[in-house]
């Protein structure tokens, strides 16, 4: 039987650096696909995983074992480090010197996957991109990682109501940028359940 988070946590405490090796582990694909859908750049989301990470690993003493979930508290670090990013000089610095050449695919198994992928998900994934960023990663936390609303308000520091008015506005701004190519049955699985 696998351990606990919080099992884990407390004989990362002790010392145990294989219980730091398998939380890690553990949480890397969430992390690491909720960073590359926010910044859309494969090497760029390597690299603030990896931030997010050592930020775990350094505070994890502070990480309280009867506050709830840590994946919440993992996913608030991934948020505001990503938060942070936007911020950065670094990204403004890419953003200005944005070209043709920079959106080109670097890694072939990715072309493997955007060629698998049907059309639909892929004009659902550009939409999603095109979102405001507030109502992007209220989405991105709901639909993607399987966040309630109370959770993404315990992530993001904001009250359900905006959460609830994010995914709302969100989902009508998709369907927006879809232009109506949503059939009925792929926009009822983006309703907020309150």
């Amino acid at each position: 039987m696998a351990q606990t988070d919080e099992k884990l946590i407390k004989e990362i405490l002790k010392g145990n650096e294989s219980a730091m090796e398998i939380l890690v582990k553990r949480h890397y694909d969430l992390v690491h696909s909720y960073i590359y859908r926010t910044t859309n750049d494969y090497n760029t989301s390597y690299d603030i995983t990896q931030e997010v990470f050592i930020k775990m690993m350094k505070n994890i003493d502070k990480y309280n074992l009867d506050s709830g979930k840590f994946k919440n508290w993992l996913l608030k670090i991934a948020v505001n480090t990503t938060k942070d990013y936007f911020k950065s000089k670094t990204y403004k610095q890419r953003s200005e010197n944005c070209d043709i050449e920079n959106h080109q695919i670097e890694d072939k198994s990715n072309v493997i996957d955007i060629i698998s992928k049907k059309e639909e998900a892929i004009k659902i994934k550009e939409a999603v991109e095109n979102l405001p960023k507030l109502q992007r990663e209220a989405i991105l936390l709901k639909y993607y990682n399987d966040l309630k609303i109370k959770e993404i308000s315990t992530i993001t520091g904001d009250n359900e109501n905006t959460i609830k008015s994010r995914l709302y506005n969100g989902i009508k701004n998709l369907k927006k940028l879809l232009g109506g190519d949503m059939c009925e049955e792929q926009s009822k699985h983006l309703q907020p359940k309150m």
